[in-house]
Order: structure tokens, then sequence, then C-alpha cells
């Protein structure tokens, strides 16, 4: 999932000219890919003196009063140490009700790079950020009404995360959290949550994240059945991808069609979308390219695919519109940017390391690999056809993984329920009466256009709504169990 907050450009010494947000801008190009290829063995160091790992377990700082103030409501905080040189940062809440039966909800944010911080301040966590960014207020819609939920900052060196910089795919990064919650369910304050239902929930590059680790998190399931893993397995029952890049081949056609039409303005002039065209097409075009990239292409040729196509057709489609809500010019100052309140937190937390939005280090490992361009598809339809609940979302107002796209996606798609997907019509979504959106149920998998959403689709409102309040209806009901319907 891409990135959010406001890191200012200013801080990246690639940066161009808009917010960081979940994906970096690399010379200017947003979803660009760096002249210089990543330095191995780079190591985000632990500033706190008290950051003695203990391989294998967890490190927790309990009930800070921090976000969660609901009284009565369990939060803890701190470190899974993976190994002597490696610990992810995690923030874990209780649910507001019945914590003991509750689900338990996953969430990642994307970058590659990007803390889940972001979607625990300024999306849908127990808190949300001011406008001034100075402190924050309880959130009334927070995903933690009724079900648990477990922030992690992943790969290692993202967020509060540290240690040495080596993850650099989707696959590498779904090993590292699988071994992060095999923890995380040993330990004796959180063994109790193991076998309820679980949940995985993610946005932006998360439509990469959310397939690959509910893929592994089965295939490990199926490991430790047959004696292959020792391990404790995991009760997944619902995915969860919000503004997903899963499929390049299908989405970036979008970023034409979303550039040229949308719900509010042409982002570009005749002239761009053309040569964007072009750039898609031709014989030696992005299409060409990512084709190659997933029959068996090399890191570089994938790499060189993400580079050509975030440079011709993604970047310059966006204008000088915000790629994360299209409604504003750059630089958009929403969500609030939450660095200095982290950085004044920090130490009641129990964290270690200094707040990033987004690793740079980390972004290049994956831009290094390509692994921006290589498919999840498959891992999501295995995830799909495996019985587990899955919904896919998007904000309309969001360009960077706009629901053209995501829509091409989703009508991409060869499950179990895909036939009977596509024989439904869209229906009008609405939230307390208002017209929230528009939707389709088939089976076990639902899809939600949000209206007035940007790329964090929690964190906008619309309509007579509030902030937040359409999204937790539809986390709500999926994490019930049940399809989408309009209340």
């Amino acid at each position: 999932m891409l990135l959010s907050a406001l890191s200012l450009v200013a801080l990246l010494p690639w940066a161009s000219t808009v917010l960081a947000r979940q994906v970096p801008v690399v010379n200017g190009v947003v979803g660009g890919v760096p002249d210089v290829p990543p330095v191995s063995g780079l190591k985000k160091l632990a500033t706190s003196s008290s950051s003695a790992t203990t391989p294998g377990k967890l490190r927790v700082v309990e009930n800070s009063g921090i976000c969660e103030t609901t009284p009565g409501v369990y939060q803890a905080s701190g470190y899974g140490d993976l190994t002597s040189n490696e610990s992810l940062w995690f923030w874990f809440f209780a649910a507001r009700k019945n914590p003991a039966t509750a689900p338990l909800a996953l969430w990642f944010n994307g970058g590659p790079g990007s803390s889940s911080m972001i979607g625990l301040f300024q999306e849908h966590g127990p808190c949300r950020i001011t406008n001034d960014s100075s402190s924050v207020t309880l959130n009334p819609y927070s995903w933690n009404n009724e079900a648990n939920i477990l922030y992690i900052d992943q790969p290692v060196g993202v967020g509060f995360s540290h240690g040495t910089l080596k993850v650099g795919t989707s696959q590498q990064a779904a090993a590292d959290v699988w071994t992060f919650l095999q923890i995380f369910f040993s330990d004796s304050r959180f063994a109790k949550y193991q076998a309820n239902n679980l949940a995985l929930w993610t946005e932006s590059y998360g439509g990469h994240y959310g397939p690959t680790f509910a893929a592994y998190f089965l295939s490990q399931n199926a490991a430790i059945a047959s004696g292959k893993v020792s391990g404790l397995p995991l009760n997944l029952k619902v995915l969860g991808i919000g503004d997903g890049l899963t499929d390049p081949i299908s989405q970036y056609p979008g970023y034409i069609t979303y550039a040229a039409s949308n719900p509010y303005h042409a982002l570009v002039s005749t002239s761009t979308i053309n040569r964007a065209n072009s750039s898609w097409s031709s014989s030696s075009g992005c299409k060409a390219q990512i084709t190659s990239c997933n029959n068996g292409g090399s890191n570089s040729v994938c790499s060189k695919a993400q580079s050509f196509c975030n440079n011709n057709i993604l970047s310059p489609l966006a204008g000088n519109w915000d790629v994360y809500y299209v409604l504003t010019q750059n630089p958009d100052p929403y969500p609030p940017d939450i660095t200095n309140y982290l950085a004044s937190i920090a130490s009641k937390v129990g964290a270690e390391s200094t707040w990033q939005e987004t690793n740079d280090q980390v972004y290049d490992n994956f831009a290094a690999t390509g692994d921006w361009m290589r498919t999840s598809l498959p891992d999501l339809e295995t995830v799909i056809n495996a019985g587990v609940r899955t919904i896919i979302y998007d904000g309309d107002a969001d360009f960077i993984l706009n629901f053209d796209g995501v829509e091409a996606m989703v009508n991409s798609l060869n499950t179990q329920w895909s036939s009977l997907f596509k024989q439904q019509s869209f229906q009008t979504w609405t939230v307390a009466g208002q017209k929230a959106g528009q939707f389709k149920n088939a089976g076990l998998f639902s899809y939600v256009r949000i209206y007035g959403a940007g790329h964090e689709v929690p964190a906008y409102k619309f309509g007579s709504l509030a902030y937040g309040q359409a999204a937790a209806q539809m986390f709500t009901q999926i994490m019930a169990n049940q399809s989408l319907s309009s209340t």
C-alpha cells in the first residue's frame, strides 16, 4: 500500500515537490527506482539504551495510557525480536467489547517501507491525530470497537522497527511476519488470542503483502498439520485489501482511464494521456515489460519495468493533483503529519528508534528486486479459493491505486466466486441512510468503492457521515463474517 502522513519531501534526499506519503518519490517520480543499487548489510539502529534484544521473545510496555483512553481497555506495545539483530515493532489494542472472544485483526501499511502507525493514527486506530498534528482525540469509529487489533511495523527497519535491512520481497516479508506471530502467540499475555478468528487487513502495497502473507500463512498451516514444520497454526478467516497494488498488468491501464475521466475532474491534458497510452502499448512499453517480468523475468527486468512504467505512466498522469486524493493539488497537508507526535510519545510506549514514515532503504531493496511489478494475483486466488472471506475496497478519489485499476484486477480473478461476481450488478451502498459507495457480493467475496475517500479510506468522510464511519461499517460487517449490506 503506499504511504500517507506528511514527512515533507524536503526530508527525502531524492524527493520532488509532493509529500512523502506511502510511496516514495524518487528523482521526481512517484514510485521511481533509484539510480544507485541499495547498499547491502545496512542496519537501522536502536537509539534507546534499554534495547537489549531477547531473540524469540516479546519486550512489552503494557497500558501506557497513550492513544486508547477508554476505561478498562488493555493495550500493549513493544518489540518481537526475530533475532539478535532484527526487531519488529507492534502495538496491540484489545477490543472495546468482549476481547476474549473477539477476532484479532492484523494491520499493515504499504510503501513498501511504510509504517503501520499511519493506519493507527491517521485512519482507524483508537485515537486520531488532530489537524495541527500536536495531539490525538479518541476515535468513536475505531476498528477496535469490536475486534482486537495488532499494528505491525514491517519489514525490519520500517517505522519503529530496527535491525538489519535485508528484506526486499513480499515473500521474505511474509516469512518474518509469520515468525513474529509465532513469537506473539507464544507469549503468555497473547496466547489466548491464537484460537480466535484471525484477519489480515492492509492497504496500498498491501495489495502485494495481503495475498502473499495470507497464502504463506495457509501454506505454513498445512506444513504444520503434516509435521513438516513446527509451529502454531494461524486461524486465518478474513483478508481485507484497501487501494492495493496486486496485479500490475491489469491495473496500470487504470491510470490512463482515471486520469482522463473520474468522478471529479480530468487530471492532465489529452496530449499527456496520449503519451501515456503510447508508453503502455508500444512494442517495448510498459505492458510488454510487465509481461516479461511475470514470464520469469529477472530482478533487473522487473525493476526496469517499475522504473519505466512509473516514469511514463503513473507519475505524469497525476498532473499537479495529489496522487492520494485528487480533489486537492500538491502539496496536500491531509492526513496530518504524525512525526512529531510519535517522537513525543516514543519513550512512553517502549519505542527504541527514530520513527520514519517510510524507510528509503527498505523501499530501495524492494525496487532492486522488482517486487512491485510481480503479480500477487495467484496468491490472492489461492486465498479466496481456500474459503477465506475476502474484501477488496477502495476510495474513489484515490489516483495512485484507483478504482479503475482495482476493479479491472478484481474482474481478472479466476476463483470459485468470480462467475457469480460478474453476474452481479453494482448496488448502492448506504451507511446510516447516506449513500456511501457501490458494492457487490459473491459468496465469501466482496468489493466496495467508497465515495469521497482517498488512498487511506478510513481517514475520510463523505456527506453527512463522520470520519471513518463508512469504513467502520465495512470492517464490522466483514469481521462478523457477513457480506456487505446497507444500513
